[in-house]
């Protein structure tokens, strides 16, 4: 599938984490969706990929940040359904207290972590616009473990009532509408100023004719054996390379759509048969 540069949008991953790069969008966003004030917000690093073990695949999170105060933020671009959402969401938990801890660090030291998924779909079909998790005790509901991780998940497709203006109007702009307020006006024009950077758009082809190139390779290589296998052969390896890439399976997923043509089910359904 042809992927027209000028028609990306913020639910991109790509665009996203180039427009998330400013601080005081980032910040402005993470406020909107948490419904809190934050002072700052820092880079520990220009593009966070963590090391979970020696012989596991490293994360690299869409956009990391920390506050100053002893808070981290996660913040995921999700274009792909799957069941698989929850699982990854505690994957990403343990990737990133094992990111924080160094031998001899103590339990208490762990900070406040929310990781977040923007979802362009219901993540759990309820129709709420945000879904909020927090460890508690199943036999006294009003006791919470105090781990303080939060979990949230927003659905650009669900009821916005009750929900700020401000929320609503962003949910409403990832599900592909126009900005009304302010602060979501601002993101649309980082959006189309990360449109007009020729560098960012370079680079971004890169990785597509990587893909590209990948894909032919493998397809190539599976002909003698018949179009189904070589079609297989191919997928192998742009899964392979984007494993390689630090990719998520999100990101990896959609990249298998578009390339292949395929309902997002099927892609979910080869990438899970070739991830490692």
């Amino acid at each position: 599938m042809e992927i027209n540069w000028e028609e990306l949008s913020i639910s991109n991953d790509f665009i996203f984490g180039k427009v998330m790069q400013n601080a005081k969008l980032c910040k402005e966003l993470l406020e909107i969706i948490l419904g809190i004030k934050i002072d700052r917000v820092e880079y520990p690093e220009p593009q966070k990929s963590i090391d979970v073990g020696v012989d596991a695949k490293s994360v690299r999170l869409d956009v990391y940040v920390q506050d100053g105060k002893n808070s981290v933020y996660d913040i995921e671009m999700q274009t792909t359904d799957g069941p698989e959402l929850p699982k990854r969401s505690r994957y990403y938990q343990g990737a990133i207290d094992v990111g924080m801890t160094d031998k001899g660090t103590f339990y208490k030291d762990l900070k406040r972590s929310y990781i977040i998924f923007i979802c362009t779909f219901d993540p759990f079909g309820r129709d709420r616009c945000v879904y909020t998790f927090t460890e508690r005790c199943q036999e006294e509901p009003d006791l919470e473990l105090g781990d303080d991780t939060y979990k949230i998940f927003l659905n650009a497709t669900g009821q916005t009532d009750g929900m700020s203006e401000e929320l609503t109007d962003f949910l409403e702009y990832v599900a592909g509408k126009e900005p009304k307020t302010s602060a979501v006006k601002r993101l649309d024009e980082e959006v189309q100023q990360a449109k007009r950077n020729k560098e960012w758009r370079r680079e971004f082809m890169t990785l597509l004719m990587r893909d590209e190139e990948n894909v032919r390779k493998g397809m190539e290589k599976g002909i003698v054996v018949g179009e189904k296998r070589g079609m297989e052969t191919g997928i192998r390896a742009m899964v392979e390379m984007c494993q390689e890439d630090g990719r998520s399976l999100d990101s990896t997923s959609v990249r298998i759509k578009e390339k292949f043509s395929m309902s997002p089910e099927d892609a979910i359904r080869y990438v899970k048969k070739f991830w490692k």
